[in-house]
């Protein structure tokens, strides 16, 4: 059988693993019909059908399958050595893939990028903020940051931030007409700005500790987003009770514009901390960015 190029064999690849020509053709650059021409002509090569196409969805057959699961970690393991081959120059180089919810990306990565790029014009850094639990071995990221409690045992983990406590905060406007929560439990009469979960979707408990006791509490309001600044642009025009990272709302508490509640309920917790694959081989980029994250007392 010919072996004078692979391109065919890359292009099948990727449409297995996206289902779909139209995502595939996206990632490679190429028109959607090529793509599909490409992958027939492969087919036709082999004298087996590869994929199996629906006005929905494509999907691999069982042959396609097998091709897939011995040809892709193949071109993974070239493309990563490719990678590593251009960065053995003076300086690093390339893209590093990190996914972060949005409260770490403006907090803890903007912050330290914003000394480390100028001193490496040649590493570019691509965050993706994303609130799930992402995989990212499957979807290709470099590291993604989580807070501590959430790194699976299998990654390595380092800490790139401090510790975090949570702040429950409303507008004095808010407080005129309601009365102030002595306990976590009050919250429950309170219209509370909720926050949605992107995993499975649910509205996200409140949670609490005192002298060793949790508790957490399911709030209700008329309010539900999943995103920060919306959050605290309701609870400071009265709407609500926000819960929030305690560094966002600081400002705002000691300008009087928002009044915190519950203090002594909101302990500090452990915070950001970067994670990769344990199996991962790390590209001087990669390592450059690492360190730039690294937290330091």
């Amino acid at each position: 059988m010919p072996q004078e190029n692979f391109n065919d064999l890359v292009a099948f690849v990727m449409v297995a693993r996206e289902e779909s020509f139209t995502k595939a053709a996206v990632k490679l650059g190429v028109s959607q019909s090529a793509l599909s021409q490409t992958v027939r002509a492969l087919e036709e090569r082999l004298g087996l059908r590869l994929l199996t196409r629906t006005t929905r969805r494509v999907s691999p057959t069982a042959a396609g399958e097998r091709l897939l699961k011995t040809a892709g970690p193949r071109f993974e393991e070239i493309q990563a050595e490719l990678t590593a081959l251009t960065e053995m120059r003076d300086k690093p180089a390339g893209t590093v893939r990190i996914t972060a919810g949005e409260h770490a990306a403006i907090s803890v990565l903007a912050p330290a990028l914003d000394k480390f790029l100028p001193d490496n014009p040649d590493v570019k850094v691509e965050i993706i903020v994303d609130y799930g639990l992402t995989d990212i071995v499957a979807e290709r990221f470099d590291a993604g940051v989580r807070l501590g409690e959430q790194v699976a045992r299998d990654m390595i983990a380092v800490k790139i931030g401090p510790e975090m406590r949570m702040a429950v905060v409303g507008s004095r406007s808010y407080f005129q007409s309601n009365p102030w929560p002595d306990v976590p439990q009050d919250l429950t009469a309170h219209n509370c700005i909720q926050i949605r979960m992107p995993t499975h979707g649910n509205i996200l408990q409140w949670e609490f500790e005192r002298d060793g006791r949790e508790l957490n509490v399911r709030v209700d309001g008329q309010l539900v987003f999943n995103n920060i600044a919306m959050r605290i642009d309701a609870a400071l025009r009265g709407l609500g009770l926000a819960y929030m990272p305690e560094d966002l709302v600081e400002h705002h508490i000691r300008e009087g514009r928002l009044v915190r509640v519950l203090e002594d309920w909101c302990l500090p917790f452990p915070g950001y901390h970067l994670y990769y694959p344990n199996r991962r081989h790390a590209s001087p980029a990669f390592s450059l960015v690492l360190e730039a994250l690294r937290y330091r007392r």
